[in-house]
């Protein structure tokens, strides 16, 4: 209401931007003859002239960044280089600014070449609605567009703009198919302009394997792969274009920062990106990061007798759960059984803590998690079943701990803990991009959500045609078998008539349970699985045709039209595979010159005379344009929705398949007083209203007051998910500022051309430090000059001979700094002048890395045990999350000293391996970098948490800390007594010690 009044004084937002692209939509219709007229080469000519044009506005401030970066090499390590820094940074952002406002200029002229050469080569013309799309999409928003308005066409407009400054455009996709799908489909456009496009897969760990450049000549022997020719991961970001899935582009991000080489680099700069279904991919999975992690140790049998004991707990008496916040809690008397079953007096006492994780996921895995719902058991492993798509997340596993609990719960092989090797959430990662933009059929709902943490905001698209769907109000049933009688025998009712059904569910066991029924009734009708998106997309586009049925696991991210009457293309090429006919043998642009030819009227026989795939091709078009009228007069697609999810926005994308560019279509929710919505949000109300009303199991309540209160609930369900995404975000932003130091800095490491004056700093503030230990105060009295040079003599290792305490007895503290330092500086020397500057430039480079990567490692691990147990100190009256950020603070710094420490006791130790001292002596740099041993990581068996990547197996090498020596983290104690047991369950000793302090 208030919002409303509002809008009614300032006006629409919405509307305003609308009403501002609008004169720029007519400017591009006007330009529309005049790109008729121009041939190919004339259109691919504008490309030309559009880059040169960019280039000669910007032409000062790129030799200004030029002079700048040279800047910035003559000054590094220099108390200069901060500022160098900055001037760089501030000419790149006036750089894109430039850039972005050129754009603008040639935006008509750019849309109408796009708009020109679609119509040339897939047959369809961008209708003016869709331009509005690209204009916002451009702009850097979300374009709510309804289904079937041709999203995939919007975004050829403004990829083919952002592309033109050289920077590279992303299209980011929910999953494979419509990534591969969707280059396949526009890719003719974007090479008739002459761009490069590509799109990445997922590719089982070897990137290089998944990644392919649209060539409209290469001849695949996979028709599913038409046009597309295998590249690397590297070619396929050097693309103008690039199409893929947010895993692959935040996993290749990951990947790009623990390479060693710069050659293995894979990402350009994050420039330009379009996320297909936003919805879906940043707000939906935004609670889930993505993890690249290795095998840390073998899984503790207290999983399986946890697993064991939980089974013989009983519900209200032992423990009680709480569905909303999906926590499970033991009661006095559970505590008491569990305290009896493992013959322990005090569950909580320090000695059993450590048991204490393993109860709680077994608990939660027993009460909360459920089969067929949350995850499946196939071929004896667990896999997670997306709550929002319903698909399942094949090499997904669920984090500290809570997957092996479910293994042990379904009596599955247990598999190894794992530990973090590099994490990033989606928010964080598309944050990063300069500039992004979204497109989904809902966004609306989640639009504070978007403008807080992403800061895009939503404009609504007009529909190319007006949506005459009939939505009907909600039936509410007592009991589900009641629900589920008037569901089946809605749909037997629709398809006797023979008008297409939706079904749309939210859990695979219910999938499963209304096949059933279906089955009983002999209806014939097809599930989707979501197993194989090839085949899924296959059903999907064929759900419209006359009488078929069709139950899906929730519609969000399916990104597949549903035509009434059927998809022509996909059933002819159907018919052609069982007729064992060569699809890849078929030019694209005869079979585009066909379809264009049957929308007209045409008879494209006689175009193509005697080829068979023009009769099949002809034939199915004809037939499933009969069925479409047919459906039409029957009502159109009629969408079944067997429960109301928590999201108002995922029922809306179920709607939305009916209806779509002004078809008829209609929609009816079918709700219990059981379903899991109702019976958390209001259902004992209504359910006590119908008791007093007398009314029946089998008779619903048909009102718009229930239909308020189930959106009221659904309301309630999205704030609170939002606010967990927040809290999320909030601890994930204390990790992200330190991720992107340390890896600015790992850039840094590989970039620079010589790490000699970082290393020097480093030897001099390890040194300080060193001396400051035994040296405290400015006069000799209390000095331990003794324990002084014998720690030095273990640092730099070459002293001269008569090296010894004795020489700094009178010094002054500035001379005693100044010639400890020499020492140091000389064996520095020394060693430099043994392996000369090449081979010592590159160990550097290497030694670097090493220790910013298995000390970055260990920080995750202590970053999560820290996040873990932060929580208690709202105990004391403290909020955990300032809490969390000064010792996260407090460990970041630890953290850099550590690094410090490791690399300048490595440099010193450095030890080139025989015989290859004299071929390295006389090395070029690139002989030194492949003579040089890499370091690897401290983990096995790297893999990700959303693909099933082949395990590669990774050894640890470089000396160990001894029980007895003094620990790695500066505490002062011995090992044994620090942190021995936390890098025991890690699986890895420290490789080398830190700093001490």
């Amino acid at each position: 209401m208030i919002k409303r009044f509002y809008y009614a004084i300032t006006g629409d937002p919405n509307e305003k931007v609308l009403k501002k692209f609008r004169p720029i939509v007519a400017q591009i219709g006007e330009l529309e003859p005049e790109f008729e007229r121009k041939s190919n080469d004339e259109l691919r000519g504008m490309t030309i002239s559009f880059q040169q044009r960019i280039q000669s506005a910007t032409a000062d401030l790129r030799a200004e960044l030029e002079d700048a970066e040279k800047e910035y090499l003559e000054v590094l390590g220099t108390d200069e280089q901060k500022f160098a820094r900055l001037e760089v940074d501030r000419i790149k952002k006036a750089l894109k600014e430039a850039e972005q406002d050129i754009l603008w200029e040639v935006l008509p002229e750019a849309f109408a070449a796009v708009r020109e050469a679609s119509k040339r080569t897939t047959g369809l013309r961008h209708y003016d609605v869709q331009l509005l799309g690209g204009m916002v999409l451009h702009r850097g928003s979300i374009a709510e567009m309804k289904t079937g308005e041709g999203k995939t066409l919007v975004a050829t407009l403004p990829l083919y703009l952002n592309a033109l400054t050289g920077r590279g455009a992303h299209l980011v996709t929910p999953n494979d198919y419509l990534s591969k799908f969707g280059l396949q489909l526009m890719g003719p456009i974007y090479h008739l302009l002459g761009l490069s496009a590509a799109v990445i897969q997922n590719s089982a760990g070897n990137p290089d394997s998944g990644s392919f450049l649209f060539d409209p000549e290469y001849p695949n022997a996979d028709d599913r792969f038409q046009y597309l020719r295998p590249v690397t991961r590297r070619e396929a970001y050097r693309a103008d274009i690039t199409y893929g899935t947010n895993n692959e582009f935040g996993f290749d991000y990951l990947r790009d920062n623990m390479v060693q080489e710069v050659p293995r680099l894979t990402q350009r700069e994050l420039h330009y990106a379009i996320v297909d279904e936003v919805d879906n991919i940043l707000v939906d999975e935004a609670r889930t990061p993505l993890i690249i992690s290795g095998e840390s140790q073998e899984s503790s049998n207290l999983y399986m007798e946890f697993a064991q004991l939980v089974r013989r707990l009983t519900p209200e008496t032992h423990f009680i759960t709480n569905e909303k916040e999906m926590v499970a809690t033991l009661t006095e008397e559970g505590i008491a059984y569990v305290e009896r079953s493992l013959g322990v007096d005090n569950l909580y006492a320090p000695e059993h803590f450590e048991k204490m994780p393993y109860l709680d996921n077994a608990l939660r895995a027993h009460a909360l998690y459920r089969r067929d719902k949350d995850y499946i058991v196939r071929d004896s492993e667990v896999i997670i079943v997306d709550e929002f798509t319903g698909r399942l997340m094949e090499g997904r596993r669920y984090s500290e701990g809570l997957h092996q609990a479910i293994e042990a719960k379904e009596g599955v092989k247990v598999q190894k803990e794992s530990m973090t090797l590099a994490t990033i959430t989606f928010q964080n990662f598309f944050r990063m991009y300069s500039k992004l933009a979204g497109m989904t059929g809902t966004a609306k709902t989640e639009e504070e959500e978007f403008q807080k943490i992403y800061d895009l905001d939503v404009i609504q698209i007009p529909t190319y045609r007006p949506v005459v769907r009939d939505d009907m109000d909600d039936l509410v049933y007592r009991t589900q078998e009641a629900k589920f009688k008037a569901v089946i025998d809605d749909i037997a009712e629709k398809h006797k008539a023979g008008q297409p059904v939706l079904v749309g569910t939210v859990a695979i066991e219910t999938s499963e349970y209304v096949s059933q029924l279906l089955d009983r009734r002999g209806i014939q009708h097809e599930v989707l699985n979501a197993k194989n998106h090839e085949r899924e997309a296959t059903i999907i586009a064929q759900a419209g045709r006359p009488g078929a049925v069709t139950i899906a696991t929730n519609m969000a991210g399916r990104g597949v039209d549903i035509l009434l009457g059927g998809n022509a293309e996909g059933l002819a090429r159907e018919q052609l595979r069982r007729e064992q006919f060569e699809l890849t043998m078929i030019p694209q642009a005869d079979w585009n010159r066909t379809l264009d030819m049957l929308k007209h009227g045409q008879e494209p026989t006689t175009a193509f005379p005697g080829q068979r795939w023009v009769e099949v091709l002809a034939n199915k078009w004809r037939e499933t344009e009969q069925d479409k009228e047919r459906v039409r007069s029957l009502g159109g697609l009629h969408v079944v929705g067997t429960e109301r999810h928590e999201a108002r926005r995922i029922d809306n994308q179920l709607r939305g398949r009916a209806g779509r560019l002004g078809d008829p279509g209609s929609s009816r929710f079918y709700l219990s007083l059981q379903d899991d919505l109702m019976r958390k949000f209001g259902g004992d109300r209504i359910g006590g209203l119908m008791a007093r009303m007398g009314v029946d199991d089998d008779m619903p309540i048909e009102a718009g007051l229930v239909n308020k209160a189930i959106e009221n609930a659904q309301t309630k369900v999205e704030g609170h998910n939002f606010d967990i995404r927040k809290h999320v975000l909030r601890y994930d932003e204390v990790v992200n500022e330190q991720r992107n130091r340390i890896y600015d800095e790992r850039r840094r490491i590989l970039f620079e051309p010589s790490l000699k004056p970082t290393v020097e700093q480093m030897i001099e503030d390890e040194v300080l430090d060193l001396i400051g230990q035994f040296t405290p105060g400015e006069f000799e009295e209390g000095w331990q000059l003794d324990d002084l040079a014998q720690s030095l003599k273990a640092l730099i290792h070459r002293v001269p001979d008569d090296f010894g305490a004795a020489r700094w007895h009178g010094m002054k503290r500035d001379r005693l700094d100044a010639d400890v330092l020499g020492l140091a500086m000389a064996a520095y020397a020394a060693k430099e002048e043994e392996y000369t500057d090449p081979v010592m430039r590159q160990a550097e480079r290497q030694v670097m890395l090493w220790a910013v990567d298995t000390r970055w490692i260990r920080h995750l691990t202590d970053l999560d045990r820290l996040r873990e147990g932060i929580g208690l100190q709202a105990f004391a009256q403290v909020d955990p999350l300032v809490a969390y950020k000064r010792e996260a603070y407090k460990m970041y710094t630890e953290l850099l000293d550590a690094i410090r420490g490791d690399v300048v006791r490595s440099v010193f130790s450095l030890q080139v391996m025989r015989p290859q001292a004299q071929a390295q002596a006389q090395a070029s740099p690139e002989q030194a970098r492949k003579l040089a041993p890499a370091p690897s990581p401290m983990a096995r068996n790297i893999r990700t948490n959303r693909d099933a990547e082949t395990p590669q197996t990774v050894r640890k090498s470089g000396p160990q800390v001894g029980r007895n020596d003094p620990c790695w983290c500066g505490s002062g104690k011995k090992y044994k007594h620090c942190h021995m047991q936390a890098d025991q369950k890690q699986g890895a000793a420290p490789q080398r010690a830190g700093a001490r302090r």
